[in-house]
């Protein structure tokens, strides 16, 4: 089965009617995708009641990924948080019982910073990781190009494949040694992630800059684009039994918009999206003029 959602919930207006509050957002997104991916647990690991809370506000087929806090895949910055390793993982597994107890946790996403090349410590960090993660699955995405460069490309697929890591296959600019191709291949065979971030190549590297945040996923695809990656999907469903897509070009709103598209693609059903246009104000009396 070919699952798609966007990256979170909150900022994905579309979705939503004109002044819908922000509790009421993830129990109308479940109404249009059957998957999402929590990004709010990269920049802090979420209390246990908010994770049971969101399980609880969608429907039971509904599945997360959730993605590693920050300090596991080394993009901190500034004080830790936590006083140890073993304290940062015992908080972000205990973090995703609720989900995993209601059925709907489907994986948890380290996604590594494009500092991270393939070297053996590095290796030897993801073999640690994955002990500390027993028993919960987990996809991989890197953001250095040395992963896939040259005979490096089938030891990384065989190495993940190994050691039970599900493989994150990308789209995204072709910036240099900081991104990575579109690799095809499964390396589980119960599911593959396909995260599409766009291709905006300027602001890609613009990392640091002054609100990249808002420009790096800045990018619409188009049917073609979206044409081309039903192939590829078509292909992953040949090798994992799932395969779950996340659109992450959410700068300009676009996700939503290219989930639905990449929906109607695959013969998928869709619900449209709300009218968001606001109604015209009706005039009142006219009032005399008296000086």
């Amino acid at each position: 089965m070919i699952r798609i959602g966007l990256t979170g919930w909150g900022d994905q207006e579309d979705l939503y009617p004109n002044r819908t509050q922000a509790k009421d957002k993830l129990r109308l997104y479940g109404q249009y995708f059957s998957t999402v991916e929590v990004d709010s647990s990269f920049y802090a690991v979420q209390p246990r009641d908010r994770m049971a809370r969101w399980a609880a506000e969608t429907p039971e087929s509904f599945s997360f990924i959730v993605k590693a806090y920050q300090g596991m895949t080394g993009h901190l910055r500034g004080k830790p948080y936590f006083t140890s390793t073993s304290e940062m993982y015992k908080a972000f597994r205990e973090s995703l019982e609720p989900v995993i107890e209601a059925g709907k946790m489907q994986a948890a996403l380290f996604q590594y910073p494009p500092w991270f090349e393939c070297n053996r410590d590095n290796v030897n960090e993801l073999r640690e990781v994955k002990l500390r993660m027993e028993g919960i699955p987990c996809a991989i995405e890197f953001r250095h190009q040395s992963w896939y460069a040259g005979n490096m490309r089938e030891r990384t697929l065989y190495f993940l494949k190994e050691q039970g890591w599900i493989h994150s296959v990308c789209d995204e600019p072709q910036a240099g040694p900081g991104s990575i191709p579109i690799v095809p291949i499964a390396t589980d065979s119960r599911m593959t992630l396909v995260r599409m971030h766009g291709r905006n190549v300027s602001g890609w590297q613009q990392n640091g800059a002054p609100n990249w945040r808002e420009t790096r996923y800045l990018y619409r695809y188009n049917e073609q684009e979206l044409s081309e990656w039903k192939v590829y999907l078509e292909q992953l469903q040949e090798q994992s039994e799932d395969v779950f897509v996340i659109f992450n070009n959410n700068s300009a709103g676009d996700a939503a918009t290219n989930a639905q598209m990449m929906m109607e693609l695959l013969d998928q059903p869709i619900k449209p999206f709300p009218d968001r246009t606001e109604p015209e104000k009706e005039e009142g009396p006219e009032q005399l003029e008296l000086f």
